[in-house]
Order: C-alpha cells, then structure tokens, then sequence
C-alpha cells in the first residue's frame, strides 16, 4: 500500500511538472506572436544609408553645443546616451534656462518609432533633429547660423565632403540632420533578458519577471506597447477610462491634436517604447512621476479602471526591468576647433 501512494505521489508530481512546463511554452509562445526581439545590428534607413563616414559627422554633430545658439546646449544635453538615451529631467532645461513643454524621449532605439516626438509631428529622425536645434525653448538656433559655424570650421567642412561625396554642396542643414540621424539609428540596445526570453531562452526571465509579463499581457497593456520596440508603434488616447490628475495629464496639452486639428486627436499621444523604460525615469510625457511602480498603477487606473494590487504591479515592474538591453558603447567625440570667424555664443 505505501508504495502504491509513493507511486501515486511520484505520478502527480510528474503531472504538475508537466503541467508547468506547457503553461510556460504556452506563455512563451505567445509572447513570441506578440512581441519581437531587437536585431543586433541598427535598422536600414530608407534613403539615407549609413556609411562610417556619416556616422563619424553624426557623432560629432551629436555631441556639438555649437548647434544652438548659446553654444551650451547639444542633442545629447536632452538625450544623453550616457542615461539611457534621457536626461532624467521632468522636462528639458533649454536657451536662457527655459524649460520645454514636455519629457524628453529617450533616443535609443527611436529609429524604430513609427514616428518622432510625443504628438508624432516629425516623421522620421532627420525631421526630428531639425526641431530642437530652432525651437526657441530649446537650442533657439537657425539654419543659416548653424551653416556659418559649421562652414567656419574647415575640419567640419571636410567632414561633409566625407559624409555625402559627390554632392555639388554637401554642407547642408538638411545633410546635417541626415547624418543626426544614422547616428541616432545606431543607438540601439539588444540583448535585453526579454529579447533571450523571445529567442527561445525561457531562463532568461525569473518567475516574477514572468508573472508580469503574463500580467502586461492578460491586462492589456500589449494593445499600447507591443511589437519590437514595445511601443512607438501607434497614437492612443491617455485617459481612456479615467482623466489622470492635471499634473500628469496637464489639460492644456491635447497631444496629436496640435498636429492634426482634428477632435478626435485630443489627448493621444504616440505611445512611448518601453524599451529601457526602468533607466529613463521620469515618465509620462508630462514626466513629473518617478516611480515606475507609480506609473504602471496610473496606467490601470487611467487606460483600464482597474486597481492594481501590490503584487501585480510589483510584477509587472519586474518585468519592464528585463527589457534593459546592451547599451551601446560611446566615445565621446573630439570636437573640430573652432575658428577666429566661428560665430560667437548668444545667450
């Protein structure tokens, strides 16, 4: 009798093994229909080719505070591909000390957005790189001065010629945001635990890593932030259910609607990746929420009407911490010399 119940024992614990084991491949198998790992080279840009030689320039120009007015303040003073392609500000510091309307969006893996800044109003990263530089909260620079400085450097005006051969007048400001942007397309960050996970590698997430991702998942936090990039992918409505207070949701901020006039644009926003999302706090475009735990309760509330519990949300934090990828490694660029005719700072 006692080994016919040990026998019994043994088959019932085989039986929830197993049992485990298909409701983890089941989990895996779906998350691989609903999310897709970062390739391990940048993306290929359409029409505008990475070349070594407009990376080098892109780099450069990245890294360069002559580009705004005050020659104080570059691409990577608001992204800084040191902090998670952020600047870990409620919303960016610009000229004279204004501060912008918005967080700032991480640049890491932005080439693969379906388009750029929050309300989407550029439609690649060389319209992106345009803005900021003559917006006047921020760089409050124009075209044609930025060309006068470029031009005055002789190291910069060879650096063009490098860049865009062939061209009859290749120091441009359109050239100068092309090369921006094969920069900006190689910041990208795979080999998170997640993207293992999504390779066939289910040890690559814990059991609290994958009870949020069950959760993210099951909640439908995947409608917003699926794909590659989980997210970046689509504009969605904040406040689906339930308005967030006016300080995470500022009501004067209607999001696309400013780009397309059209009502039922108000309050959508393009939804960020959440790729590196546990390295670039502060979150929500209005950025004045640190936690990340606090954000995802927001999100429940806010898109769902549903409470988290702790546990829930705990986990799901968990999760978003395993899609931290590689983080590309940056040297940061010996700038050209400036010259006796370079244009002065303007504060």
């Amino acid at each position: 009798m006692k080994r016919i119940c040990l026998s019994l024992a043994f088959v019932l614990s085989l039986a929830a093994v197993a049992g485990q084991s298909a409701a983890a491949d089941d989990l895996q198998a779906r998350a691989k229909a609903l999310f897709k790992p970062i390739p391990a080279k940048p993306p290929v840009l359409k029409g505008n080719p990475a070349t070594p030689a407009k990376v080098e320039l892109g780099a450069k120009l990245y890294f360069d505070p002559r580009l705004s007015r005050s020659q104080l303040i570059s691409c990577n003073t608001c992204h800084n591909a040191g902090l998670g392609g952020a600047d870990l500000q409620v919303t960016s510091t610009g000229h004279g000390w204004q501060k912008g309307p918005r967080n700032a969006p991480t640049v890491l893996n932005s080439a693969y957005n379906i388009a750029q800044f929050w309300d989407g109003r550029a439609k690649d990263l060389a319209e992106q790189a345009k803005g900021p530089v003559q917006a006047s909260v921020e760089m409050n620079n124009t075209p044609a001065l930025v060309l006068q400085t470029l031009s005055s450097i002789p190291e910069y005006v060879k650096l063009f010629k490098k860049a865009f051969p062939g061209e009859k007048e290749p120091l441009t400001f359109d050239n100068m945001a092309r090369a921006i942007e094969v920069f900006e397309a190689s910041l990208v960050t795979p080999d998170a635990p997640f993207d293992r996970y999504l390779k066939g590698n289910r040890k690559a997430l814990g059991a609290r890593e994958t009870a949020g991702l069950k959760l993210f998942i099951d909640k439908g936090c995947v409608a917003c932030h699926g794909g590659l990039n989980l997210g970046g992918s689509g504009y969605f409505p904040f406040g689906v259910v339930a308005k967030p207070a006016e300080n995470i949701m500022p009501r004067k901020d209607k999001g696309r609607f400013a780009v397309t006039n059209t009502s039922a644009d108000e309050y959508v926003f393009r939804a960020p990746s959440l790729r590196n999302v546990a390295i670039t706090a502060p979150y929500f475009h209005s950025g004045v929420v640190w936690s990340l735990k606090e954000a995802v309760d927001v999100m429940g509330s806010a898109q769902f009407g549903i409470q988290l519990s702790d546990e829930e949300s705990s986990a799901i934090v968990a999760f978003l911490g395993s899609l931290t990828g590689k983080q590309p490694k940056i040297v940061y660029p010996l700038l050209p010399a400036s010259t006796d005719v370079t244009p002065h700072p303007t504060l």
